[in-house]
């Protein structure tokens, strides 16, 4: 086990024996040693189960963009059918949670009012859930989440980790529905401007660790709540290559973690390739180092290849399973 700890000389870093935890922590102050022991706890016992999902193997959520200006795929899944049609062929393709979006967040987009909003992922939604597939809905804002969960959407997934909406907390919490908290520094309009961090990873894990206790004293289960480190959002190249280096780390959060760098900037800045539809191999690259490195969720847009190249990676990993 490596433990980092931040000290007023910089960063501290030590490989020590898992077995021996309470004993080192015993050399250590308070509360330094309880947050540890608590950490370690964490890790010691992963979360099982997400939103009714058994999460003994990664589960794929397939992306369903029900806005004109997405960064990958912008219109396609605009008209209401369009989208029914692909989440459909998502599920048959091994999704097991579709994730239904009208507000893009992609660097630079522009906000989209609520009524709009939910007008673009009521029918979506309402559809799919009547299917019995397992929904979540996309949005910061508590109105639509709202809206979307009496339309049967099982799961609130929030880029602002429930901070871009005073009334979301409330929400979630009254629905009692499990919810997605996502990294995001700053609005998507401004997000890419300059970000900088201390450490990045150190940061993100201590900002999502503030999130979700502030969810349970909003009475937020914790079996209810899932954390994504947020990818591209408010992130330069060496931030998100860190970040994919140090998935790892977020275990010791107690929560499922939800990886979505599918098709995203940085693959494009790494290859040399501008259209994001073609960087399958490059977002599969990346999905397996989370699935390597113990990621529960991939939120992905192109499930079939995804799912496929999971089961052959955990075939791999456990040949005895297969």
């Amino acid at each position: 086990m490596e433990i980092i700890a931040r000290r007023p000389d910089g960063l501290f870093a030590a490989r020590i024996d898992a077995a021996g935890v309470e004993a080192w922590a015993e050399r250590i102050p308070e509360p330094a040693a309880r947050r540890l022991v608590t950490l370690v706890g964490h890790l010691r016992s992963p979360p099982t189960s997400f939103a009714g999902l058994d999460l003994a193997e990664p589960r794929v959520m397939g992306i369903i963009n029900a806005t004109p200006d997405s960064f990958s795929d912008a219109g396609k899944a605009l008209d209401p059918h369009d989208a029914m049609a692909q989440g459909e062929a998502m599920l048959e393709a091994g999704a097991a949670i579709l994730d239904v979006g009208g507000e893009s967040t992609r660097p630079g987009a522009e906000p989209v009012e609520w009524r709009e909003e939910t007008g673009r992922v009521l029918p979506v939604i309402t559809h799919l859930a009547g299917t019995g597939a397992l929904v979540s809905v996309d949005s910061r804002k508590a109105d639509v989440m709202r809206a979307a969960i009496a339309a049967g959407a099982a799961i609130v997934n929030d880029v602002s980790a429930l901070t871009h909406d005073p009334c979301s907390m409330d929400v979630v919490a009254g629905a009692d529905v499990p919810v997605i908290l996502m990294h995001a520094r700053g609005d998507p309009r401004t997000m890419q401007d300059a970000p900088t961090y201390d450490h990045v990873s150190l940061d993100i894990h201590d900002y999502l660790e503030g999130r979700i206790a502030a969810c349970l004293q909003a009475g937020i289960a914790r079996r209810n709540i899932a954390i994504d480190p947020g990818i591209g959002f408010g992130k330069t190249l060496a931030h998100n290559m860190t970040l994919l280096g140090h998935l790892a780390l977020f275990h010791a959060l107690g929560c499922p973690i939800l990886l979505g760098a599918s098709r995203k900037r940085f693959i494009g800045r790494i290859t040399g390739e501008d259209r994001p539809a073609r960087r399958l191999g490059g977002s599969i690259a990346a999905a397996l180092a989370g699935v390597a490195a113990g990621v529960q969720l991939l939120r992905v847009h192109d499930v079939a290849d995804t799912v496929q190249a999971v089961r052959v990676w955990s075939g791999i990993a456990e040949p005895e399973s297969t």
